[in-house]
């Protein structure tokens, strides 16, 4: 058995019971011969069994068992890989370095994205593990630039951001790589002119149009044609020859690069060996051997044009970055580098600019347009206390603007990096692909020689099936023993290289990850961020949509609406905006029992001040609301002194001498009141679809508060637009009932989807027990207590506007908050599925034809080379359509939308 010791640095630990935990989760696992931790230095060391168990379970049983385990990412640049099966040698190569916990190669992109234990492995390892494979990482400044430790601390330099110089990095590369094919391919061109030429005149007349000699030089024109030809095969076959040594020795694989060397050398070499006189020939392959390398790089230099393309999203959202903010530091204006802001910093924002990072207005109003990170083209009005974006644009006021998020914590690089890391995660049907991409090449190769032989040995009756079926007729007429102009053997050559040339495992590789990268830029156009293209794929596949209420179908801004007050035997409502006795439907509370309002208060401003003074204590939205509505009514809230929080019923305070209870009938109950007297006022109240609270004081019920939120204009739009895809649509609330079920009508939502009275922790149970039938659900919430409930969702989408705890949990993020945009991600979620489909079809479909081709003796070499690079490229046009989708209509794969 093998064995390897990895180091972990854990966080979280607190005590040896932790450390105890952590090493028996570690020793749990099979593989795992010994674990020590040591809580004084917060690490750990794990000796096991690489063959057994990898890095990526033993970070796993640390987190199972709730614990933080570090770890760094980065992404590489990569040049050099000419199809999927060159990703999969580097994949496999850096899941090979010690310390990796996982690597994902994204041939499209070019790009690897890997996550290691800082403790074990170095960007150095990782460069040379992409080297050791045969492929050339793009390195970046200083050695370890680039990397992106999980709390994303780093700080950007030379003016830019981190991402921003990465990218430059790669995109340089890029640019030099284009370059440098379409240099190949007119050098290869220039050659190969004159060999069309005679390949034309051969086909056109037979040979009788061109002398047996090159007039004045009495050389054959034969040699002429190796001449140009030996330059071609030399310059532009020398990359294919290169990698494949190194997929075939290095990575004991066959890629793409074998498959074109050996159609393009096979027809060379066979010329050569004509020339000579070695062997009897009808004819010389030195005009298909030279074109099958230009049309091949030429492939490539536009493939790699269009793989740029693919990528300009990303590089547009990263030049919306501001360069320079105007700061103000010792009361003086003073320019400087966006990459020098500190947080606390506070700048000028004048119209017409940049904002230069995420931050709080402090003074100034105006209008900024947030289009470029939302993707809504309304200017959105921002005054003291608005947060506002970087990267958004100041329209018409002079805004003085303090700093939040600055470098790589600010909203921009965080929708970069979820974007490319949504690129490098690719969808599950991706695995078909792969797997055919495995074992097609050395089945091609298999192929390519079987029927190399079987024309050997029987050219007649192959010929004479062949001619009987509706096709044109094979290539030269077929072999001589056929009533062809061509030698059995010549035809065999031709067969051979006809048919490892026109297979293309690259059109397969590329149907994915083209795609997926095409439809989370479109997402992040439209402001729906996917964290993955196997999230992409699993949206489109959920059969219920579960939405909070609060901020979600709601604007999640409370305000107070009524203060309802009993007392001995008169009730009344303190209505928005002042006192106003008057009767409410309400029952009337014992009209001898003792009153609990002080002589000569006013009923409805004491069970306010009372309900205020107990919610002061609370940071939920609905206790916020109270303390809110009581000071705009001139109210002077107590401070209470005594405040416990009794997590989904409310609160419980003594405030002024005086215990109060404010929240759900539960609340009262256990505390042994009996809420009847105040039940008709809250029941009204929570039909208008308010969220009534009881107040109790000093064991008796005083009263009710209510508070009410708005329903956000297009929750009843979204609401029908999934009803109609045929979508179940449920709210899940820790409101009550009543209220629930208003907002549920004004929404669309048949009530039996209602589930109200939910508490925090029974969310998930909830999404949980929807999908117990065998469905999928995708939960959205914007709040830490509907975290749990996104994360047990098959899909869980969380709104911009909400905690950083439920953007985390997370698969999807809506950066708008707008209940709508749930329906775009469903759509974009779809429309990229069908693309990806649809190139995967043409990839299989083009292989299922042209392969029998090719093997029947019906294509010309030099035909099947042209034929394999227009099948990668017409893959990569597919999907470079893609780009013009917008997701307000249902996509359709004919190129239109409803």
């Amino acid at each position: 058995m093998s064995e390897r010791t990895a180091r972990l640095e854990i966080s979280g630990m607190s005590c040896a019971n932790c450390s105890g935990t952590v090493s028996d989760a570690l020793e749990s696992l099979d593989g795992v011969r010994e674990a020590s931790v040591n809580v004084a230095t917060d690490e750990g060391s794990v000796t096991y069994d690489p063959d057994a168990v990898g890095m990526a379970d033993l970070y796993a049983a640390v987190e199972d068992a709730g614990y933080d385990p570090a770890r760094e990412s980065v992404t590489v640049g990569i040049t050099g890989m000419s199809c999927a099966n060159c990703s999969e040698s580097v994949a496999s190569a850096l899941d090979g370095v010690p310390g990796v916990i996982d690597a994902d190669v994204n041939f499209a992109t070019d790009e690897a994205r890997v996550e290691y234990n800082p403790a074990d492995a170095t960007l150095a390892d990782i460069y040379d593990a992409i080297e050791g494979a045969g492929y050339d990482p793009i390195r970046e400044d200083g050695g370890t630039a680039g990397t992106e430790s999980e709390d994303g601390e780093g700080a950007a330099s030379g003016g830019k951001s981190r991402a921003q110089s990465d990218q430059d990095r790669r995109d340089a590369a890029r640019d030099a790589e284009t370059r440098r094919q379409l240099r190949l391919t007119l050098f290869g061109a220039v050659l190969s002119l004159p060999l069309v030429a005679f390949m034309a005149v051969g086909l056109l007349g037979s040979g009788e149009l061109l002398p047996e000699t090159v007039p004045g030089l009495g050389i054959d024109f034969e040699w002429v044609a190796f001449a140009l030809a030996t330059p071609v095969q030399v310059v532009l076959g020398r990359e294919f020859y290169e990698n494949s040594y190194k997929a075939l020795v290095k990575n004991r694989t066959a890629n793409m690069d074998v498959l074109i060397a050996m159609g393009s050398t096979t027809a060379y070499l066979y010329s050569v060996v004509a020339l000579l006189g070695l062997i009897a020939n009808s004819g010389y392959y030195f005009d298909s051997a030279a074109l099958i390398l230009v049309f091949i790089t030429l492939g490539n230099y536009l493939e790699a044009r269009s793989k740029s393309r693919a990528g300009d999203a990303l590089r547009e959202l990263l030049a919306m970055e501001a360069d320079t903010a105007s700061v103000v530091r010792d009361d003086e204006e003073v320019e400087v580098p966006v990459s020098e802001l500190a947080v606390g910093d506070r700048m000028k924002v004048r119209p017409g600019e940049k904002v230069p990072t995420d931050g709080v207005v402090v003074d100034g109003e105006s209008a900024v347009d947030e289009s470029m990170i939302t993707g809504e083209s309304v200017p959105v009005e921002k005054r003291p206390g608005d947060e506002v974006v970087g990267a958004t644009v100041n329209e018409n006021g002079l805004l003085v603007v303090e700093a939040t998020r600055v470098g790589e914590e600010t909203a921009l690089q965080e929708i970069v990096r979820t974007v490319t890391e949504a690129q490098s995660r690719q969808p599950g049907i991706q695995n078909v692909a792969d797997r055919i991409s495995a074992y097609f090449v050395p089945a091609v190769i298999a192929n390519a020689l079987v029927w190399a032989v079987l024309w050997s040995v029987f050219p007649e009756i192959l010929a004479g099936f062949v001619n009987a079926l509706p096709l044109w007729a094979p290539v030269g007429g077929g072999p001589v023993p056929a009533g062809g102009s061509i030698a059995p053997v010549e035809f065999a050559v031709v067969v051979f290289a006809s048919a490892v040339l026109i297979a293309c495992p690259c059109a397969l590789g590329l149907a994915t990850p083209a795609a997926t990268m095409v439809g989370t830029a479109i997402g992040a156009r439209n402001g729906v961020l996917f964290k993955g293209g196997d999230v992409l794929e699993r949206v489109r596949d959920v059969d219920a949509v579960v939405f909070d209420k609060t901020g979600t179908l709601t604007e999640g801004e409370m305000r107070l609406t009524d203060v309802v007050a009993l007392d001995g035997g008169d009730d009344a409502t303190l209505a928005d905006g002042g006192a106003d006795p008057a009767p409410d439907g309400g029952e009337l509370a014992d009209p001898g029992e003792e009153s609990v309002v002080p002589e000569g208060e006013d009923p409805g401003t004491f069970v306010l001040r009372m309900a205020a003074g107990a919610e002061r204590g609370s940071e939920h939205p609905l206790a916020a609301a109270v303390v809110e509505g009581a000071r705009d009514r001139g109210i002077d809230v107590p401070e209470p002194e005594d405040f416990e929080n009794v997590p989904g019923h409310g609160v419980r305070a003594t405030v002024e001498g005086r215990t109060v209870l404010v929240g759900n009938r539960t609340l009262l109950r256990d505390s042994g009141i009996d809420p009847a007297p105040a039940e008709g006022a809250a029941e009204r109240l929570e039909r208008e679809g308010k969220t009534a609270m009881f107040v109790a004081v000093e064991g008796r019920v005083a009263g009710v508060v209510a508070d009410a939120d708005t329903v956000k204009p297009s929750a009843r739009e979204a609401v029908d637009a999934l009803r109609k895809r045929g979508l179940a649509v449920h709210v899940i609330t820790g409101d009550n009932e009543r209220t629930a079920r208003a907002v549920a009508e004004e929404v669309g939502i048949d009530p039996e989807n209602v589930r109200a009275g939910v508490l925090p922790e029974e969310k998930a149970d909830a999404v949980e027990t929807i999908q117990s039938s065998g469905g999928t659900a995708m939960m959205v919430g914007d709040g830490v207590n509907d975290a749990p409930a996104l994360a047990a969702a098959s899909v869980g989408v969380a709104l911009g506007s909400g905690t950083d705890v439920a953007i985390e949990a997370g698969d999807v993020t809506l950066m708008r908050s707008d209940p709508l945009d749930v329906v775009k991600a469903i759509r974009i979620s779809g429309a990229s599925m069908a693309k990806i489909r649809q190139n995967l079809f043409w990839a299989l479909a083009y292989n299922t034809a042209m392969i029998p081709l090719a093997s029947l003796g019906l294509l010309q070499p030099a035909l099947a080379a042209g034929a394999m690079a227009s099948s990668s490229l017409s893959v990569l046009a597919n999907s470079l359509a893609f780009r013009r989708y917008t997701p307000n209509r249902d996509y359709r794969l004919l190129g239109r939308w409803r």
